[in-house]
């Protein structure tokens, strides 16, 4: 949802966290997730090019 526009708050709210620092804990997690090698060749291979 961050990556879409969504603000820290509306996700915060949406995930039902009580604190922010978890929405955004969870968004660097994703951020580490999508430039691990094995996420881009999947994502490569699920594009079919």
């Amino acid at each position: 949802m961050l990556d879409a526009g969504v603000s820290l708050r509306d996700v915060q709210i949406a995930a039902r966290h009580a604190d922010p620092r978890t929405t955004i804990r969870y968004d660097h997690a994703h951020k580490n997730l999508v430039r691990h090698p094995n996420y881009i060749l999947a994502a490569f291979m699920a594009s079919g090019t």
